[in-house]
């Protein structure tokens, strides 16, 4: 597979302080922890921020663009479509979904209807599919089973669903480990969120008060239990490839929009586990863009050794961040090609100094996102207008 010139790799560092919460439970329903530098972290797993982010997308993007879902149940979802579009009733529908997604050779779930594992579409992708039999699907649900499948083998069925994809799909990618054909090579690695300093695993006994109870004279709370928590002040990363999304998206500028549309959805999502329970959703206090040619370059070693309790951890972890970062860049002697950073950290202080040496001046998220668009499409093509 051959990418497009030039690689180009987005490399964005966010420190985000999160109250008590428990963002992502492991299979005891704690808080997910790992050790790291020696002491146990508070870590919250890529898994559930690249969903966050994805969801967050859903939510927020523009009415024309193209939406994704990630399903075992794509055979039941393109029946629903067949239904639709042609009057069939449900069991020719289901019938013609199961035809049409044979000659993929998707292999089958456990449950009737379902897939072996969970397969990543856009809607317009099985629009496109389900619109292949429309004017035919009186006449192939009247065929017997071998003479249906011998006209759906006909069908560019696989074509469908290896083209125009959505901008979900672009950047996270689909394994189908089985049928490397519809394959989509991610364009994004998300690391694992990781707290900046030690941190304890505590629980919250709670009671809950049974409303009907006083009437009946009763004493006691209606429910008992505890929840475990912490609370962390985080660094995330994620890299970006923009060669990879443009080849993954139809123009470049799809691409460049992607990249910015990624930085926001990362930025503003956070897991919602026990959301209304600890009502944990905060904004980062550090965003940094870091544009480089050579490879993607994760600065969490600037937290092998924890931050200290004391006064301002935040602030702390944004000054060691910094500083890894002007670090890395002496010791290797690599420049990157566009840097950029978004902070909530008084500019006059040693903290904002600190920040400024390492990444510039600050700037606003919003301007922060036009002067990256703005650089990629100096990249990529210089007739490309800066997306916004």
């Amino acid at each position: 597979m051959e990418l497009p010139a030039p690689r180009a790799y987005v490399d964005v560092h966010i420190l985000q302080t999160v109250p008590p919460a428990n963002l992502n439970r492991d299979d005891q329903g704690n808080p997910k922890e790992a050790f790291f530098g020696g002491v146990r972290r508070s870590r919250v797993s890529s898994q559930a921020w690249k969903r966050a982010t994805r969801l967050h997308f859903t939510e927020h993007r523009e009415p024309d663009q193209d939406q994704a879902t990630r399903t075992r149940r794509v055979a039941a979802a393109l029946a629903g479509r067949i239904g639709d579009t042609t009057g069939l009733d449900d069991e020719g529908a289901a019938r013609l979904a199961t035809a049409l997604l044979a000659p993929l050779k998707i292999r089958a779930g456990k449950k009737e209807g379902d897939t072996a594992y969970l397969f990543f579409y856009g809607h317009r992708q099985l629009d496109a599919v389900a619109a292949l039999v429309r004017d035919r699907a009186a006449e192939l649900v009247g065929l017997g089973d071998k003479a249906l499948a011998a006209e759906m083998e006909k069908l560019p069925i696989q074509e469908v669903f290896t083209s125009g994809h959505p901008l979900d799909v672009a950047l996270f990618g689909r394994m189908v480990a089985d049928i490397p054909a519809l394959r989509v090579d991610a364009a994004v690695q998300v690391a694992h969120a990781l707290s900046t300093h030690a941190v304890e695993l505590e629980f919250d006994y709670f009671t809950a008060v049974d409303d009907e109870a006083r009437k009946g004279q009763e004493t006691g709370a209606g429910m008992i239990g505890t929840i475990g928590f912490n609370s962390a002040t985080l660094y995330r990363y994620a890299s970006v490839g923009l060669h990879q999304l443009r080849h993954n998206l139809d123009t470049d500028e799809d691409a460049i929009k992607g990249v910015q549309s990624f930085v926001t959805s990362f930025a503003r999502s956070v897991p919602s586990g026990y959301g209304n329970s600890f009502a944990h959703r905060t904004l980062p206090s550090l965003v940094a863009v870091v544009v480089r040619s050579d490879q993607p370059v994760n600065l969490v070693s600037a937290f092998e050794e924890p931050i200290a309790p004391g006064s301002g951890i935040a602030a702390e972890s944004a000054r060691q961040l910094a500083k890894e970062h002007t670090k890395a860049l002496k010791q290797w002697g690599d420049t990157p090609d566009h840097t950029a950073v978004c902070h909530a950290f008084d500019e006059s202080s040693d903290t904002g100094s600190v920040i400024r040496e390492a990444f510039g001046d600050a700037v606003t998220f919003p301007r922060l996102l036009t002067g990256l668009g703005e650089h990629l499409s100096s990249l990529v093509a210089p007739s490309v207008p800066a997306a916004r």
